[in-house]
């Protein structure tokens, strides 16, 4: 009797998985760096206008991502799970790993509830790539922009730390390790074939 697809372990990320993962790495660096850099340039110039307008219009690209991310991980997992790398087979790893996982997520959502709440209280409209104006859902008032820029700032070092931890870890697993927990996040997969896991 053959086995269903639903028990056959994937050996890799499915790609609407990997590509919400890469937006969602790619729009934390660029609103970082993106916050970082206006931040030196001369206020009411078209560059400083135009990147806080694209770091926006990436912020609200992440609150989109973040709210299908955890939708899809339960519905993937319902359809076949992941098949684990031996140092997944450890509970210390694997607790550590469920552990930055789940703060990640916290401060990626806690993030992108921050800048809504401080461009809302700037009481300023603000476009999605001057597609459509956000409207605002509650009243934020305005004294509570500067105690909301600080958090928003906090939060976006928080988080630029710890993805690079995760990301210094994903390297680790691929050159100390030598499992492949880094290939199977890699959307180019004829370039980086899979290990055989032993």
């Amino acid at each position: 009797m053959s086995a269903n697809l639903s028990d056959t372990p994937r050996q890799r990320y499915d790609a609407f998985s990997l590509t919400l993962h890469w937006i969602t790495a790619f729009s934390v660096i660029f609103l970082f760096a993106s916050a970082h850099i206006w931040e030196q340039l001369e206020k009411g110039t078209p560059l400083r206008k135009g990147l806080q307008a694209w770091h926006i219009s990436f912020g609200i690209l992440l609150a989109v991502v973040m709210v299908v991310r955890p939708l899809w991980r339960l519905y993937s997992q319902r359809q076949t799970h992941l098949a684990m790398a031996p140092a997944e087979n450890s509970t210390s790893m694997r607790i550590m790993a469920h552990a930055v996982h789940g703060l990640l997520y916290l401060l990626l959502f806690t993030q992108v509830a921050l800048g809504f709440l401080f461009r809302w209280s700037q009481q300023e409209p603000f476009s999605f790539f001057g597609l459509f104006d956000v409207p605002a859902f509650i009243h934020v008032d305005t004294a509570l922009r500067h105690t909301l820029a600080g958090l928003h700032n906090n939060v976006a070092w928080a988080l630029i730390i710890l993805a690079g931890a995760h990301a210094l870890a994903a390297l680790f697993h691929h050159y100390v390790l030598r499992d492949n927990v880094l290939r199977r996040m890699l959307p180019l997969r004829d370039s980086m074939p899979l290990r055989e896991d032993k």
